[in-house]
């Protein structure tokens, strides 16, 4: 009897651990069935928020040109249709991570979100014009459900840098995918900043040119021969049906770019240009004296100048007159190019590009995916303004 009851007891404890073995892979097949739904549904709604996204363009369907109430969100650009987004649209997104990155301008009391904040260029939008992203997953129908974040970058890589002055040379190559592009042609402009009587000088230079087989080429200025010239170049590519855009500046000035262009009012296209020291320098005065130009950007990648008013004058931070108003052509996407100098020895640009593809800037919009173990990327190929970018959306569940 003993024997019996001790073989029955070592069978009751295997059969009882092999259902608690049971129980347990039951259960790892039954969460990880779960956590399969679970990032099943994520990878679908990446999908519906990055269709939205790229191929609607919101409503009203011109929200990034008007002064409406946005009622849906959506970047394509309507005049196209397709994977083509609106360059004005992008420019309406509120891009900094946190209101401390904010630019205060005194004389307009107002806070102004800045897309690129590469030295030379910038796109400076009151903060009240902006989409914030809490907005924008309210008009999506996501908020308190999904979270998501949107990155747009350029497809081609147009890396420009300077060889030597006298004359003037300059290298430029492309990459796309990390890869050398051989055999793209490039359109370039050149604008020079002199010191003139009473305003700056701005000199046009134009060229076409093709990369070599390393996919890069040296574009040489021969009527530049200043030993520290100032300029900007804007070199569009174009290689297959894939087009880009790289842009560098060059300056005298070393400390402050002493003109900031803001974005007054995108509906009429009314600009401001500010003197930089009443943004980081409050209270103190310099005189600046300008000259403006606005190109358009045509479908073939050529510049076409349009005269602003008033094209030239002056600022004087702390002073009455801090800022000059103009008005620059709504409805075309181009570049305002405003040349500045300081002194006889301080001369610098900035430029302004009307519409995001014009400079290749690129943009991220959205929330912070840090902390949640699985998020869904979706990735689409787009156009703005006829460049190429690449769009990545990524999206993730707010409840875990």
């Amino acid at each position: 009897m003993t024997g019996a009851t001790i073989d029955h007891m070592i069978s009751l404890t295997i059969l009882i651990a092999a259902l608690l073995v049971a129980m347990m892979t039951y259960n790892g097949l039954f969460a990880s069935a779960v956590d399969y739904d679970r990032n099943r549904q994520v990878a679908n709604k990446a999908i519906d928020i990055t269709n939205t996204i790229c191929l609607s363009p919101g409503s009203p369907i011109d929200w990034g040109q008007t002064n409406d109430t946005l009622l849906g969100f959506g970047l394509q650009d309507p005049q196209v249709g397709g994977y083509a987004l609106s360059p004005y649209s992008i420019m309406r997104l509120k891009t900094v991570s946190n209101d401390s990155q904010l630019v205060y301008y005194p004389h307009t009391g107002l806070y102004y979100n800045n897309i690129s904040a590469n030295y030379g260029s910038g796109i400076f939008t009151p903060i009240d014009d902006c989409l914030n992203y809490s907005t924008a997953t309210e008009l999506l129908g996501i908020n308190r459900t999904y979270g998501f974040a949107v990155d747009i970058a350029p497809t081609l890589n147009v890396i420009i840098s300077e060889i030597s002055t006298n004359p003037l040379k300059l290298n430029v190559e492309v990459l796309g995918q990390g890869l050398p592009i051989s055999d793209a042609t490039l359109n370039y402009y050149l604008f020079q900043t002199e010191n003139g009587s009473p305003n700056p000088l701005i000199t046009p230079y134009f060229g076409v040119d093709q990369t070599g087989p390393s996919g890069s080429v040296e574009l040489i200025f021969s009527g530049i021969t200043a030993i520290d010239p100032a300029y900007s170049l804007t070199v569009y590519v174009s290689i297959g049906g894939v087009n880009g855009v790289g842009y560098y500046t060059q300056n005298t000035v070393t400390d402050d770019q002493f003109i900031v262009p803001l974005i007054e009012d995108f509906d009429q296209g009314n600009i401001i240009l500010a003197h930089s020291w009443d943004l980081i320098h409050p209270g103190q005065s310099a005189e600046v004296k300008y000259s403006a130009m606005f190109y358009i950007l045509t479908s073939d990648f050529h510049l076409q100048q349009v005269e602003v008013d008033p094209s030239e004058g002056h600022v004087n931070s702390g002073s009455s007159i801090p800022l000059v108003r103009m008005q620059i052509p709504a409805s075309e996407v181009g570049l305002l190019i405003v040349s500045y100098q300081k002194s006889a020895t301080e001369v610098g640009s900035i430029i302004l590009p009307w519409g995001i593809g014009t400079l290749g800037v690129s943009a991220s919009f959205g929330g912070d995916q840090t902390g949640y173990d699985f998020v869904a990327t979706e990735l689409r190929q787009v156009n703005i303004n006829n460049i190429a970018y690449q769009v990545k959306v990524s999206t993730w569940s707010l409840s875990g």
